[in-house]
């Protein structure tokens, strides 16, 4: 049913017409909205795929963090241990150094006496123990008269006067021995510089 309408004037439309019109311009306005909606849909796809994506890269830069940081704690560890075993041997072999000494003063003393066997068998003691400390790692730091001290390397007991000029700031006398095990020095060598 086709209804007549007045507008202004003496112009009149078709309400049926224009209810056509209008259900096509719905229609149209509908398919436009779907479209907008499926387009919607497959950004948000899209982003919630990328969303995934940028997750699974922080993780795995979680994990290769997490993996680098356990490498280097098993180095570090590894590495102390390694290091315990070079020295756990310390307090027995700094409680053997005196005897070390009472040793070579001893072979000293006997050398000065005619008791040929008595310092054959020190010696074998001594050239033995020395020999035993030695395989454990024990060295002994070489300092000698006439080396030019070094504040990092020896213990200086005491000054004297130099003999000559040229002896001056130098070693004149090592009065007790330096042992190092492994390349930590456990004892430092107590010298007499010259002044």
């Amino acid at each position: 049913m086709a209804v007549l309408l007045p507008l202004m004037g003496s112009v009149y439309f078709k309400l049926e017409d224009m209810s056509k019109e209008e259900n096509q311009k719905d229609v149209e306005v509908e398919n436009i909205e779907a479209q907008v909606e499926e387009q919607v849909v497959e950004n948000q796809e899209v982003s919630v795929e990328e969303e995934l994506q940028v997750k699974l890269k922080e993780e795995k830069d979680k994990f290769l963090r997490l993996f680098a940081e356990f490498e280097n704690y098993k180095k570090r560890t590894s590495k102390e241990r390694i290091d315990l075993f070079k020295t756990a041997n310390q307090d027995v072999m700094v409680a053997l150094l005196p005897v070390l000494d009472d040793f070579d003063r001893a072979y000293s003393e006997i050398s000065k006496t005619k008791e040929k066997d008595l310092l054959k068998g020190v010696e074998l003691i001594s050239n033995k123990l020395k020999n035993l400390l030695q395989s454990k790692g024990l060295e002994i730091v070489e300092v000698a008269a006439g080396d030019t001290f070094n504040a990092d390397y020896h213990e200086a007991i005491t000054q004297i006067p130099s003999p000559t000029p040229d002896m001056k700031g130098k070693i004149i006398d090592v009065i007790e021995k330096g042992y190092k095990l492994g390349e930590k020095v456990i004892r430092f060598p107590k010298v007499v510089i010259g002044q």
